[in-house]
């Protein structure tokens, strides 16, 4: 600022302004604590939190962003207050509570993830966003005091199954905390910040695009890496990409060669193409100049990065298998990356890690596969791995002992593991339901591992080639800066009886309506209003050209469009008419009748082997002429249909034996062999009253209203009615714009609404205030929170032993990875079995009741996981469960930490009783082994 401007400034204000740039005391000895210099962005973060003001830093991964987070954390420890650190998931929060631990020592830091509780009341504790969305709710003493919430990898808020937290969490915080908000880049920050601004007061946005160290990107063709974008565009040459940036001549070329041989093979006659891929050289294929495009090996991957001194790296494969099996491969090929005094290190590093794991559980948990592994400098890491084992993994790489990680996309998630180079091996995954190309924000949250700060001059991200690849489609990938947050905010059961045991049904309504989901809500109505703002002006231009000098053409036009729509109606009445003649004539059909069947695939002579018939309508299973075996749908009779003749179906008959098939069809043709086609019913040819109907009298009465109307002989009417038409389009479309504002509006709160008509329907809200029932489902967080609370009222789990308890509990909280691969699962008999059956049919009602409120919040109960949960709990080796249940050891512990979590929150919401102390004894019976010794850092996926 100059003197002048300075000059024009009341004392007050040049001393506001002296201590906004040039005091700071806090920051300047927090600077101190680090060997290097704070960006402008982390020191303009810095500022913004100690001048009192909420900040939103967003910044890519690896920026450092997090100093803006431990800076409240410094500045709480200066002035007296408490500061909770919130991360998303249990390992980062182990992470930060180590790293806080190192510069503060334990007596100032604790930790809370739910199931483990350490200096709770410290000054500073680090936490998962849960525990203090729960602490708010039961309005916990340990918030006395807060003075900051750092809310770390706050983008998880866009999360599916989670992300509700976070809000609630944003929403619920008492105003005099100070909220630090740290997000990955997305490209709607000042979004975003606007909320916060709504609802926590001031707040500073704070956005950084450009990384601090610079990222080039590359492509692996066989072992030659060559450069995504062109060398010639300068700021793709220094590592910092724009949208649009020129690729690489030599990489068009590749592809286009690649092109060309696939091009060349698909000319090539079968034999050829045979003899190519069983060859020797099946990797890979000869392009159109004689040159071969290799699909880069993983050990050729590892050796050239070696080689360049690109390690260590990350190589990301979208499949727990696949990292497991890279490992084993590198292992085959006799990779070493450690020195022997490295290995020395790794061996006795490992070894006191697990020292505590039972040594019987080691050889199935393939612990000397994996430690074999890191002491050649390789190692896998994903979700379905021990959690012992993650974390060894984690350290020795942070050490830079592990070289090379194969991992899945779960250690992008905030889990600070930084590397030199990050590679990924495809560009599409499994997102749960089908193989779909990952987005520009995965890619940039992926790559964003790249460049260590302080360590490395630059990072690399490098892509392997596939058969196909657009480099361009990939240029465009690597260069897109736009991923925009979407809240997925949603009000569930636990958090409704919460909010109005707290504060009411109304006031809850209105704290809803401040959500992020609602915010974004209205800001796309003001678009939709802008819409139909236009529509209506032009309606008007529309009603005005079809204006006649006659009559009131609008009214004319309205007749017109009236009369057909009766004759639709009408033709639609008849194909009903005929649609239920059909499912009537089905209704009566036997086992044995020959049919003709109208229409579709499978026209022609059928015998029928079931009627199929079920309240939802007919499924006639049936065997063609042609030896087809299949169950037809309404789709197939458009018409009435009836048997024909007869043929024995033999008791036995199995649609799916060949030879059975060929007999029957043979004994159908035999039977049919004279019969002529029986005369088929045209759509719309048959009444059921061949009298004058009630439509054909009112289009009647149209038709003459129509002729006597005074714009019937304008000689203009056909120009008059085409704008009138356009008006009616239009109109159309307006009515829907409408619509689509009125739904959007209050979204969340009506949504709201709906959980408490359910709640009030189960009798856990009368009015504003819960009853008894609701409060033992405020104890319940489970996504299944419902399901649990009935059970508990109905007594379907008082007469469970624990093992029975356990088993029961489970089938509230797993999830089979694909449930297309689930079997038919294995569970304990007697009462168990019966108790499970009565919990799917409880769900299957309480599911009724949300299609009629239109909600669809529990999903079916999974079954998948009873009979390991009951032999655990009864005592069996970690081999034997392992081997009978298929899963992996990290899914394992996960599940039975999630399951021990459930069985705290029934004991705590079933009261005194015997149920809670059978909860708590499943508790008890379920923490041994790897599952009591593991730590809590598993990964939610």
């Amino acid at each position: 600022m100059s003197t002048a401007d300075d000059q024009q400034l009341s004392p007050a204000e040049r001393y506001a302004d002296y201590r906004k740039h040039r005091q700071h005391p806090v920051l300047k000895d927090f600077v101190a604590l680090y060997d290097f210099p704070l960006d402008d962005f982390q020191r303009r973060g810095c500022e913004a939190i100690e001048e009192g003001r909420g900040v939103l830093v967003a910044a890519p991964t690896g920026s450092g962003k997090t100093i803006v987070g431990e800076f409240a954390v410094h500045l709480a420890l200066q002035t007296g207050r408490k500061c909770f650190y919130t991360t998303p998931i249990k390992a980062l929060s182990n992470q930060k509570y180590n790293d806080l631990v190192a510069r503060y020592g334990a007596d100032q830091v604790g930790l809370l993830t739910g199931d483990n509780v350490v200096n709770g009341e410290a000054p500073i504790v680090v936490m998962t966003t849960e525990v203090l969305r729960n602490m708010l709710y039961a309005g916990s003493r340990t918030l006395l005091g807060l003075g900051f919430v750092v809310m770390d990898e706050v983008h998880y808020l866009a999360d599916r199954a989670r992300g509700a937290v976070w809000e609630e969490v944003i929403i619920h915080l008492p105003e005099s905390v100070a909220l630090v908000s740290l997000s990955a880049t997305v490209s709607n920050a000042e979004e975003f910040g606007e909320w916060l601004e709504t609802v926590r007061g001031d707040t500073s946005v704070i956005v950084e695009e450009r990384r601090p160290v610079p990222l080039y990107q590359h492509v692996m063709v066989g072992k030659r890496l060559l450069d995504l974008f062109a060398s010639s565009d300068v700021d793709a040459a220094a590592g910092f990409v724009k949208e649009g940036a020129p690729v690489n001549d030599e990489l068009l070329k590749v592809a286009r060669d690649d092109w060309a041989s696939t091009r060349m093979r698909d000319r090539r006659s079968p034999r050829d193409r045979n003899r190519k891929a069983t060859s020797k050289h099946a990797a890979a294929r000869t392009v159109g100049n004689g040159r071969r495009v290799w699909i880069p090996s993983r050990v050729d991957v590892i050796d050239r990065l070696d080689r360049e001194g690109l390690l260590p790296a990350i190589v990301f494969i979208f499949s727990r298998v696949g990292c497991d099996a890279a490992v084993t491969q590198c292992l085959n090929a006799g990779v070493r990356l450690t020195t022997p005094e490295e290995r020395d290190e790794i061996y006795a590093y490992v070894e006191a890690a697990c020292r505590h794991l039972p040594p019987d559980d080691l050889h199935v948990l393939g612990y000397h596969d994996f430690l074999d592994g890191l002491t050649r400098g390789v190692a896998a890491h994903h979700a379905g791995m021990l959690p012992t084992f993650k974390e060894c993994v984690e350290e020795l790489y942070l050490r830079g002992l592990c070289k090379v990680v194969f991992a899945t996309e779960t250690l992008a998630l905030g889990i600070n593991m930084p590397a030199r180079t990050v590679v990924i091996e495809k560009l599409d995954k499994w997102n749960g339901e089908t193989h779909a190309a990952i987005t520009p924000g995965e890619y940039t949250q992926l790559t964003g591992r790249a460049g260590r700060r302080g360590l490395d001059v630059e990072g690399h991200g490098v892509v392997l080639w596939q058969p196909g690849m657009n480099p361009r489609e990939l240029a465009g990938l690597a260069s897109t800066r736009t991923y925009p947050l979407r809240s997925s905010f949603r009000p569930s059961y636990n958090m409704a009886v919460n909010l109005v045991h707290q504060f009411g049904r109304a006031r809850s309504r209105e704290l809803l309506e401040q959500s992020f989901a609602q915010f974004q809500a209205d800001k796309a109505v003001v678009g939709l209003a802008r819409q139909l703002h236009k529509a209506e002006e032009a309606l008007d231009g529309y009603r005005e050209a079809a204006t006649c000098d006659r009559g009131d053409f609008m009214e004319y036009a309205a007749l017109r469009r009236r009369i057909g729509e009766v004759e639709k109606g009408a033709s639609r009445a008849r194909k009903a008419d005929l649609r239920d003649e059909a499912m009537a004539s089905l209704r009566e059909l036997k086992p044995g009748d020959v049919i003709m069947v109208p229409t579709g695939k499978f026209a022609g002579w059928a015998v029928v082997v079931d009627p199929g018939w079920s309240p939802e309508g007919p499924r006639p299973y049936v065997v063609t002429s042609d030896r087809q075996a299949r169950r037809l749908a309404m789709i197939d009779f458009p018409a009435p249909v009836a048997a024909q003749a007869k043929v024995r179906i033999p008791k036995n008959f199995n649609g799916r034996n060949p030879q059975m098939r060929r007999d029957l069809a043979s004994a159908l043709r035999s039977k049919t062999h004279d019969l002529a086609p029986p005369r088929l019913a045209k759509q719309g040819a048959r009444r059921t009253d061949p009298t004058r109907t009630h439509a054909d009298e009112e289009i009647a009465r149209l038709r003459a209203e129509l002729r006597g109307h005074p714009c019937h002989d304008c000689p203009d009417r056909e120009d008059h009615a085409r704008w009138a038409e356009r008006y009616f389009k239009l109109d159309k479309d307006a009515q829907t714009l409408r619509r689509r504002v009125e739904q959007r509006t209050n979204t969340v709160a009506r949504q709201f609404d709906r959980v408490c008509d359910v709640l009030t329907a189960l009798d856990y809200l009368e009015g504003d205030a819960i009853t008894d029932r609701g409060r033992h489902l405020m104890r319940l967080y489970s996504e299944m929170d419902l399901v649990a609370a009935e059970s508990i009222r109905l007594g379907l789990w008082d007469d469970l032993a624990p093992s029975g308890l356990a088993a029961a509990l489970s089938v509230l909280v797993f999830e089979a990875r694909r449930p297309d691969d689930a079997s038919a699962p294995r569970l304990p008999g007697g009462a168990i079995r019966e108790a499970i059956g009565e919990m799917v049919r409880l769900w299957g009602s309480l599911d009724a009741l949300e299609r009629d409120h239109r909600l669809d919040f529990l999903r079916a109960p999974d079954l998948g996981f009873a009979w390991v949960a009951y032999r655990w709990a009864e005592g069996d080796e970690l081999d034997d469960v392992l081997v009978a249940s298929d899963l992996a050891a990290g899914d394992f512990v996960r599940w039975m930490k999630q399951l021990i979590d459930l069985a705290g929150q029934v004991a705590d919401a079933a009261g005194p009783g015997p149920l809670r102390e059978t909860a708590r004894e499943v508790v008890r019976r379920l923490r041994r082994g790897v599952v009591a010794y593991s730590s809590l850092a598993d990964d939610e996926e």
